[in-house]
């Protein structure tokens, strides 16, 4: 009984903070550089790649990104600054026929004049990282024209050859420049 009364509550705490909130959403696309580690591999070479030679063998890719963005402001009192959280859902690599999904969460902040910045994690199949990311969102009327250039750095990891050598490899940082778009209610 208690477990419902408590997700009653929450759930009712939630619905009216929600009435407070301004939520946006709307497509994302961009292009991707992603350093050399496995992820470019997997890029170049898809499953046929031998690691034998080491993660980050290949060099670097370039990838596009397309999804989707949820944005919510919160702490919006009318002042210069308002704060966002986002979760962008992407996928890349579709334009050489492979699948690579990720999920990101950011929170930050944007000026009235529409500079934004942020940081958040980020999941992939290549792992947990942590992603840094500033803009500008452009405004025509209530039509949001958010542009963004977004950093993840690499980790240092080390893997073993078949051999049962060990070798250090980077999973490769990642620079993408992101475009959207969506409509404001203001």
């Amino acid at each position: 009984m208690k477990r419902i009364i408590l997700t009653l509550a929450l759930g009712l705490g939630l619905l009216t903070a929600n009435a407070q909130i301004e939520k946006l959403s709307g497509p994302r696309i961009g292009i991707t550089l992603i350093g050399a580690g496995p992820v470019a591999d997997f890029l170049h070479e898809g499953f046929d790649f031998d690691e034998e030679d080491g993660f980050g063998s290949t060099g670097a890719a370039l990838t596009t990104q397309y999804g989707w963005q949820w944005e919510s402001r919160f702490a919006d009192g009318g002042g210069e600054i308002v704060g966002i959280v986002e979760w962008i859902v992407l996928v890349a690599g579709m334009e050489q026929g492979k699948f690579l999904p990720s999920a990101t969460s950011v929170i930050g902040a944007r000026t009235s004049k529409g500079l934004e910045f942020g940081v958040g994690p980020n999941l992939s199949l290549s792992g947990v990282g942590m992603v840094f990311g500033v803009g500008y969102n452009f405004k025509s009327g209530n039509l949001n024209l958010p542009v963004n250039l977004v950093f993840m750095p690499g980790r240092e990891l080390t893997g073993n050859r078949y051999n049962g050598e060990e070798y250090k490899y980077n999973t490769g940082s990642r620079i993408s420049i992101m475009l959207g778009f969506n409509m404001s209610n203001r």
